[in-house]
């Protein structure tokens, strides 16, 4: 499955989780998105959970480049060196495995591996993916530094898109949350009004 894009190359792995440096400055993948990355004969899938671009020298603290005549891309242009100083990375929960065909929602026998690929997962693999949700339940247990609620809300609407009917995977999420937070009905809300659908607000 090789054939997607390779976005990331594995810099630090955990039990949970592992950090990729990008391919490219600045093209990070989506917060929410979905990722796959080969460990032996599995596949490990993760969720995009933080993202940072920073200079290569820690020591190095970024100036400003930029003046009346130059700015955004154009700063690049004028100073194509910048693509050399600086590196974009991310930091993906793993929320299942695919091995000989089959899907599992929960954390793999062995971690991800260093300095193995990352690819961008297509909406055929998140439809596939996502058919199972119970997935989610490993991100209301991250102990990632972002809000839990907007990590879930992220990559519903993520595996929404992708789906063949946004409509009903959006209700079988609603589903599957009001499941997992029976007994935490403001979180539950707060994740529902940041999954529902922008023309029915």
């Amino acid at each position: 499955m090789s054939e997607n894009l390779k976005i990331g190359e594995i810099i630090d792995v955990n039990t949970t989780s592992f950090s990729a440096e990008c391919v490219k400055l600045n093209e990070i993948p989506s917060f929410g998105g979905l990722v796959r990355t080969p460990e032996g004969d599995r596949d490990l899938y993760a969720v995009v959970t933080y993202a940072t671009t920073s200079s290569v020298d820690a020591g190095r603290h970024p100036v400003a480049r930029g003046n009346d005549d130059e700015e955004n891309e154009m700063i690049f242009k004028a100073n194509p060196q910048l693509e050399k100083l600086f590196r974009s990375e991310f930091t993906a929960v793993v929320v299942g495995y695919k091995e000989k065909d089959r899907f599992s929602h929960h954390l793999p026998p062995k971690p991800a591996r260093i300095h193995y690929s990352v690819y961008d997962c297509s909406d055929e693999e998140i439809r596939a993916f996502s058919e199972d949700l119970s997935f989610l339940s490993l991100l209301f247990n991250t102990n990632e530094n972002v809000s839990t609620e907007e990590l879930v809300s992220a990559v519903i609407r993520t595996c929404a898109e992708a789906s063949d009917d946004k409509e009903a995977f959006l209700e079988k999420a609603g589903r599957e949350l009001a499941r997992l937070l029976n007994r935490d009905y403001m979180r539950l809300k707060m994740i529902l009004e940041r999954i529902r659908p922008q023309e029915d607000r």
